[in-house]
């Protein structure tokens, strides 16, 4: 079995997913608008440059997505990125909270060195995370080496 997750966007889908694929080292594997579809007639007229389906790989992680009339910004869900240096954290929340909504500010916390929640400038609520002691060392090196 495998979760994965699926966006609903107001009309920048593909925005959002291109940032995300420039930004985050994702990987967009599929992205189709309704006037791609094998029967774009069926679709309405006004919605041909909108997304029918999105896909993209970041990390081990699939999201998937479509512009739906509507939809609104993520509440009560947030995509998590752990990442291993407080460095990425400060970088991806600098990235992320331009031009987005800061629900708690970068900081260091008992769990963590950096955590923050925010919701980015595509309606995408993301917790950060470098948890305590996962800094990223060369293979073969024991923390007692460092």
């Amino acid at each position: 079995m495998k979760l994965d997750i699926y966006l609903n966007y107001n009309g920048n889908c593909e925005q959002a997913f291109r940032f995300y694929e420039r930004h985050l080292g994702g990987k967009i594997t599929m992205m189709m608008t309704h006037g791609q579809q094998p029967n774009p007639a069926s679709g309405p007229a006004n919605r041909k440059d909108a997304i029918l389906h999105a896909r993209i790989d970041i990390g081990k992680t699939v999201l998937m997505g479509a512009d739906i009339p509507g939809a609104e910004p993520m509440r009560s869900a947030y995509l998590t990125l752990t990442v291993d240096s407080d460095q990425e954290a400060e970088r991806l929340y600098a990235l992320l909270s331009d031009g987005g909504q800061i629900f708690m500010k970068m900081a260091e916390t008992f769990f963590a060195s950096r955590f923050a929640m925010l919701r980015d400038r595509f309606g995408t609520s993301w917790m950060l995370l470098h948890e305590r002691g996962t800094t990223k060392r060369p293979r073969g090196k024991r923390a007692s080496d460092a």
